[in-house]
């Protein structure tokens, strides 16, 4: 039998088609082995978000340690990607995630010498089909695929294409497979799900479409993935109360990206601050105990000092639960990488301090759980022989003992940092 090996950066949406891609294999009668010393063929499933050179070093560090196995790039892949693997792993077969289905027409010819490229654009959903979990406990339902913006300094829309709506009863079908298969947390993913089936009015049927999930019978969480704020506040109410269903984690990732309302016109984001401040102000006045995920990129073209101290003071004035903090690097073929650039160390030092304000107002917002007794969903492997639970709030607790992924434990939370509880069952 021989053996695949699958190696996944980036988003749970590419996590996701990983999943989906072993599941495939497996049932075509490959072994999918996590060593990847004993596989035969490696299947890359590349992100290429933060920059293709960070790709091709991962790639060329394997491809150069174990040079005799066969290997697919799948994923994300830019025309440079594409050009850089074709000049330096002429040998290695090529596929997109647009045509991550065909995964093992792929490996098939793999194993028989044959490259293959397959890179046209496929409209064609990626649901209900047979799936190996990275973590059994969480099932990733993703509900479209591309992106309906067009950011100055992201590549997403041009690798993914026009944004494709899955169709409800394929996702509530996905949903029902994960919960028969045990899973006891289910996450909605894509590139933005507030863009998920807009009507004329520029409204989306995401709302309805999370109560819909929550109606499914069962015992299971469900976590709302990454939601722009120019598709929540048109229709805000309407979001809040469909986080207010009890299945629905408090757990709100909402990109803000700049406190300057300048940077953000030149990012074309499509919202102003004070949007996104509206969209917050509104969750939490209706669930107080929200957590607040927000996005944030330092050192964009142009931006000044002044400007960026705007963002600090945004960080410290909205008291964000998790900030993914990104520094600035330009993608190729986009618009901002014709802007005038800002040299490295101007953009490591507000990342810096962009650090520093997130963790001093998350010490803060993670102290105020101390003492909160309630259930967790312990859905991960901690470090040190510990175990990660989620409470309502998606907060992550950390539990020493020995735990089952899955269960459901009453906890007391004795500590925390800055990025999680410390929680003693009870």
């Amino acid at each position: 039998m021989q053996k695949i090996f699958i190696e996944t950066h980036g988003c749970s949406a590419n996590l996701s088609d990983t999943e989906s891609m072993a599941g495939l294999l497996s049932r075509a009668g490959y072994g999918i082995t996590n060593d990847l010393s004993k596989s035969d063929v490696v299947i890359y499933n590349s992100c290429t978000v933060k920059g293709e050179d960070n790709s091709a070093k991962e790639i060329n560090a394997v491809m150069n340690y174990h040079p005799y196995k066969k290997y697919v790039i799948a994923g994300c892949l830019t025309h440079e990607m594409i050009s850089f693997m074709r000049d330096f792993h002429p040998d290695a077969s090529l596929v997109n995630t647009h045509n991550m289905g065909r995964i093992v027409e792929v490996v098939d010819e793999a194993v028989s010498g044959n490259r293959v490229e397959l890179l046209s654009r496929e409209r064609a959903t990626k649901l209900l089909m047979p799936k190996i979990r990275k973590n059994h406990v969480i099932g990733i339902v993703p509900i479209l695929n591309g992106c309906k913006s067009h950011c100055s300094f992201c590549s997403v829309w041009m690798i993914k294409g026009p944004l494709l709506s899955y169709p409800e009863e394929e996702i509530i079908g996905e949903a029902r497979n994960c919960i028969r298969d045990g899973c006891s947390e289910i996450w909605i993913t894509s590139q933005d799900n507030g863009a998920y089936s807009m009507d004329k009015a520029g409204k989306s049927t995401l709302p309805s479409l999370i109560r819909n999930i929550c109606a499914i019978d069962g015992e299971f969480m469900v976590r709302i993935g990454m939601m722009n704020p120019q598709h929540v506040l048109p229709d805000v109410d309407d979001y809040i109360d469909s986080f207010r269903h009890p299945k629905v984690f408090k757990f709100l990732h909402i990109p803000v990206q700049s406190g300057s309302d300048e940077i953000l016109r030149l990012m074309e984001r499509g919202y102003t601050v004070d949007d996104f401040r509206k969209v917050i102000s509104k969750f939490r006045s209706a669930i107080p105990e929200i957590s607040i995920s927000t996005d944030i990129i330092c050192g964009f073209p142009t931006e000044t000092e002044v400007q960026s101290e705007d963002t600090i003071k945004l960080v410290e004035e909205i008291g964000f639960d998790v900030i993914n903090i990104s520094r600035f690097a330009a993608r190729q073929n986009t618009r901002a990488e014709r802007m005038e650039q800002l040299h490295g160390r101007v953009i490591k030092e507000r990342s810096r301090k962009v650090t520093e304000a997130y963790i001093r107002s998350a010490e803060k917002r993670n102290s105020r759980w101390i003492g909160w007794e309630g259930s967790v969903i312990v859905d991960e492997n901690g470090k040190d022989n510990t175990f990660v639970g989620r409470n309502f709030a998606y907060k992550p607790v950390i539990l020493k003992g020995n735990y089952k992924l899955g269960a459901r434990v009453n906890v007391k939370i004795t500590g925390s940092t800055a990025y999680d509880l410390r929680g003693e069952a009870i």
